[in-house]
């Protein structure tokens, strides 16, 4: 069945539970090497080739899946076989967390958009790690690391530096994110005191795990849309003070003016989806006028078309990801825009 036929079905659902469906859903053709295989054969096998760099990894073409859809690392097998060059898994934290009370996630579907303050729901690390080791050798693997909600802010560090650890040896590379709004005081990170602290620890820690392993694993640093020119500012100088190799611009908004008049739109969380282009495409714009190239920017936010992906690639994003887009357009969004670019 195409997604053409099966979205309006999930989409009677309740959007968590749908979300749920359609993950364990693909979780299933993750473990099953027949339904593997014949969605490779559907999607992956045939899109062209186009292959790129990012951060030194060798990708099939420059479009991922961005964290979020595939949290607790199941179905990275099936993502692959529908396309994406790379899946970025979690956010995980240290420990296991259920998130913030139900429900948390909502349609905004006459906006293209979303909304949740999902909260980090987690498996925790142990289990996380054990269903990443299932995903096969050759999906390139982003894992993205977060704090829990009940660690104190002054000691957000200690649950990064735990997350580094122990995804190091099996992440192809690592994405710290300090912009969720849904956990409380989490973007608190993103100022300069805080930072720079942040930063200088992961800096360390990652000179440690490279001498311990042997090899090295490229850190990305995740931001909010919701930054105002000093602060990128800052941000860009501690991504190059503290040789941070990459940036994932953006992560889901606070503000609502693409939605205003929804019944949906003064619900609490981050905003995704095809209001949050615009603002996205100029931070990433902002970010790589102050970068220039020193640090690879991963693209992301309100991508439902070619056109979009054109725009923020032209802003300065070496390689894009997908989220809203593909939950509202399906498999079909990776092949217009792989093959339009």
């Amino acid at each position: 069945m195409s997604y053409a036929l099966l979205r309006p079905l999930l989409f009677r659902i309740e959007a968590e539970k749908s979300h749920d469906v359609a993950m364990k859903t693909l979780q299933l053709a993750a473990d099953n090497r027949l339904a593997k295989n014949a969605l490779q054969r559907l999607y992956a096998d045939r899109l062209p080739a186009k292959p790129v760099r990012l951060m030194g990894l060798p990708l099939k073409h420059c479009l991922g899946l961005a964290a979020g859809l595939d949290k607790q690392g199941v179905a990275g097998n099936a993502l692959a076989a529908l396309g994406f060059a790379w899946i970025e898994y979690g956010t995980v934290t240290p420990q296991p967390q259920t998130g913030n009370p139900k429900p948390r996630l909502f349609r905004l579907a006459k906006h293209q958009a979303i909304i949740n303050r999902m909260g980090f729901n987690s498996i925790g690390l142990d289990a996380f790690l054990d269903n990443i080791k299932r995903t096969d050798n050759n999906v390139v693997k982003g894992l993205n690391i977060g704090k829990n909600a009940a660690t104190p802010i002054e000691q957000a560090q200690d649950d990064y530096v735990l997350g580094m650890q122990a995804v190091y040896p099996v992440a192809d590379y690592i994405c710290v994110n300090i912009s969720s709004p849904n956990t409380q005081n989490l973007r608190e990170l993103q100022n300069d005191a805080s930072l720079n602290a942040l930063l200088q620890r992961l800096s360390e820690t990652r000179k440690a795990l490279q001498d311990q392993h042997g090899f090295d694993r490229p850190l990305v640093l995740k931001v909010a849309p919701d930054l105002a020119s000093h602060e990128i500012d800052h941000i860009a100088k501690g991504l190059l003070k503290y040789g941070m190799d990459g940036l994932a611009a953006t992560n889901t908004t606070l503000a609502r003016d693409g939605v205003s008049g929804h019944r949906h739109a003064e619900q609490a969380g981050g905003l995704s989806g095809v209001p949050l282009a615009e603002q996205a495409t100029d931070c990433i714009q902002q970010f790589y006028q102050r970068l220039q190239g020193e640090v690879a920017i991963i693209g992301s936010g309100g991508i439902d078309s070619l056109a979009q992906a054109q725009a923020k690639l032209q802003a300065g994003a070496d390689a894009l990801q997908l989220y809203t887009g593909f939950i509202y357009k399906g498999p079909r969004l990776i092949r217009e825009i792989v093959k339009g670019l």
